[in-house]
């Protein structure tokens, strides 16, 4: 723990990003000269991903970085996804008393990548939820708050609170959520609230994260961050990035919207490799809703769990 504590002394009092490429640690972000508009992936960041192929339109990669404090070891895991070569359905897990009960070993043995999604009110997702063309529950309100839509024609948006109602009433929706805070909006903008203190987000807190953000080509990107000093046995640990850190994160893998989704000892992700095996990173706690991605086109029905 010597050399952890040591890390928090030396942390510099401007907040920064590093990746490691090829052995040495490349800056690749300033909190005191951040951009206010993201408009391409940063290329020490591209250049340090480990790419693997996946499933079809799926691949996946990983990446250490460095921020202050406890952040200070942190591994970036990355899933790339072809929406037209793919499907998205949404999973309930709520078991006894509507306890909260959805793991990445819910998801079933025909899913390519499963996440955790949207925030959760207690026992119960937070917000909008759409699940198989009805809704199940109202939007909630929140400026930051990002609704994501998978429509029946197999589309995938992200909308804002302000435009919720209007996409509500033109119908067409097979799957959606809500989620907060947003990341990034419009075309790779950083919300005016990330920007500076006392707008209503806690711009200091670090925490492993996990967001899902949209790409110029129209792929979606899920990123998730991990506590890297001390092995999978820590992996865990709710140390990682603050929120202003997950929303440049998001810009530099090239995303042009992105909203996180939850982290902390929630976050969890699988995803299964091109030779049929799974590759989990597991969480402390179950959650209300997940968010599967399954192959495309579907032959047969699939069975979803219940629970």
């Amino acid at each position: 723990m010597a050399v952890l504590a040591l890390a928090f002394v030396l942390a510099p009092a401007h907040d920064t990003l590093a990746v490691r490429v090829n052995g040495a640690w490349r800056e690749w972000w300033r909190g005191d000269r951040a951009p206010t508009t993201w408009t391409a992936a940063d290329p020490a960041l591209a250049s340090a991903l480990r790419w693997r192929a996946a499933s079809p339109g799926i691949a996946w990669g990983d990446a250490e970085l460095s921020a202050p404090g406890e952040g200070w070891r942190t591994r970036l895991i990355v899933v790339r996804i072809d929406p037209s070569r793919t499907r998205f359905a949404l999973q309930l897990g709520q078991g006894v008393n509507f306890a909260p009960s959805w793991t990445v070993d819910s998801a079933g043995d025909s899913t390519l990548v499963a996440v955790n999604a949207g925030q959760f009110n207690r026992m119960l997702p937070w917000g909008w939820l759409v699940q198989d063309g009805r809704e199940l529950s109202p939007p909630g309100v929140g400026p930051l708050s990002t609704a994501v839509v998978f429509d029946s024609s197999g589309a995938v948006r992200f909308v804002p609170a302000r435009s919720l109602a209007a996409v509500r009433v033109a119908g067409g929706i097979a799957n959606g959520f809500q989620s907060y805070p947003t990341l990034l909006t419009g075309d790779g903008d950083v919300p005016a609230a990330l920007l500076a203190e006392g707008r209503g987000v806690d711009l200091r807190h670090r925490d492993s994260r996990v967001a899902l953000g949209e790409m110029r080509d129209g792929s979606l990107l899920i990123a998730m961050t991990r506590f890297d000093a001390l092995g999978d046995a820590a992996a865990a640990v709710p140390f990682g990035l603050t929120v202003p850190e997950m929303s440049a994160l998001m810009g530099a893998l090239g995303c042009r919207r992105a909203v996180s989704l939850d982290g902390g000892i929630s976050g969890q992700l699988v995803v299964r490799q091109a030779n049929g095996t799974r590759r989990a990173w597991t969480g402390w706690r179950r959650v209300p809703l997940g968010l599967i991605v399954l192959p495309q086109p579907v032959t047969g029905s699939d069975v979803l769990p219940r629970h």
